[in-house]
């Protein structure tokens, strides 16, 4: 398939730049993939949809305020980095805005309580910075860093919370796992009480889910790499649930590339941790998830050929058509999708 096909053309109006509030307020367009029918919802109905003996299957990476503006030492140029990978306890492979005024050896002046030089610069133009901090690092990080929001959000976020789902614990994403953003504590408090069973997993999100795909036949686009861990508690979980008939739901493509990933390795879940860089497009056949619970993602998207090979392609690209039409919120803080 040709990444030109899975173009959709979206108003620029239709983009949510802020998160609605309360969280479970937002739409939800339900799509089965077996007959393509599509309704109308609201995120507060998902507990209708779902049944006892099912599994949530839940990404609990939290989102580093990994967004930070230092001050050259010596030229007094401002530099923004975005922290991507942690090599050690203070030194981090990052993106870096102007690169040029990155230059290896420079120090950067971030707060009276933080500052960094830069070590090296990486063939893809990533710098490794090494940081000096009084106190311990991640307080004085959420005291100066600003959250990644991704490049089509232009409104400044009043309250970083909002980029964080309710169950965020596991410090390491670049980026949040939005489908994960509608849920609030009374709602999972509810469906647990209701016989649907939980699972955490975490997938630390890269800033490589907001790359482009820039081949033009699909199968030569090489996916980035992400870190994931699965807990044993969790395995068993899983395991329980598709050998009693139950309903194995993701939320968020990270918790699919997640169980599919250790699915596709081990032929059951289990306990493991390790590194992931599955793509999956149309002709996928899934291992684990039954149902998909997710936002509406970018045309040409690796996501949205996630949501292709889950749902059906033309079964996908008609639901957002009708999406548009209807004047869904797209993105990050936009409305949801059940797929069952």
């Amino acid at each position: 398939m040709k990444k030109s096909d899975f173009y959709y053309d979206l108003p620029s109006e239709l983009i949510a730049q802020t998160p609605i509030y309360p969280r479970d307020a937002s739409r939800m367009l339900v799509l089965s993939k077996d007959t393509g029918e599509v309704a109308h919802r609201h995120f507060f109905d998902l507990p209708e949809y779902l049944r006892p003996g099912d599994c949530l299957v839940l990404n609990d990476t939290r989102v580093l305020p990994a967004r930070i503006f230092g001050t050259a030492e010596d030229t007094g140029a401002v530099v923004e980095f975005v922290l991507l990978k942690q090599k050690d306890m203070l030194t981090w492979e990052t993106l870096a805005g102007p690169g040029k005024k990155a230059k290896i050896g420079r120090r950067f002046i971030f707060s009276n309580k933080l500052s960094a030089a830069v070590d090296d610069v990486l063939p893809d133009g990533n710098r490794i910075i090494t940081f000096k901090c009084e106190g311990e690092f991640f307080s004085v990080l959420d005291e100066v860093g600003q959250m990644p929001l991704p490049p089509y959000i232009k409104e400044k976020l009043k309250d970083k919370e909002r980029y964080q789902t309710v169950y965020s614990r596991e410090l390491g994403s670049a980026a949040a796992p939005t489908a994960g953003l509608h849920f609030t504590s009374e709602m999972l408090e509810e469906i647990k009480s209701s016989g649907v069973k939980i699972a955490y997993v975490t997938l630390h999100v890269g800033l490589g889910t907001f790359r482009p795909v820039k081949a033009d036949d699909i199968t030569e686009h090489h996916m980035h790499s992400e870190h994931y861990t699965v807990s044993a508690k969790t395995a068993d979980i899983i395991n329980e649930t598709k050998k009693s008939g139950g309903r194995v739901i993701c939320v968020g493509t990270t918790s699919c590339r997640t169980v599919e990933s250790v699915m596709r390795k081990y032929g059951e879940m289990r306990e493991c941790t390790d590194d992931t860089d599955i793509f999956i497009y149309p002709g996928y056949e899934f291992k684990c998830m039954d149902a998909l619970i997710t936002n509406f993602h970018l045309p040409e998207s690796t996501l949205i050929m996630l949501v292709s090979a889950f749902a059906g392609y033309d079964n996908t690209m008609n639901a957002y058509k009708i999406a548009v039409r209807e004047k869904y919120r797209f993105f990050s803080f936009g409305d949801a999708m059940f797929i069952y």
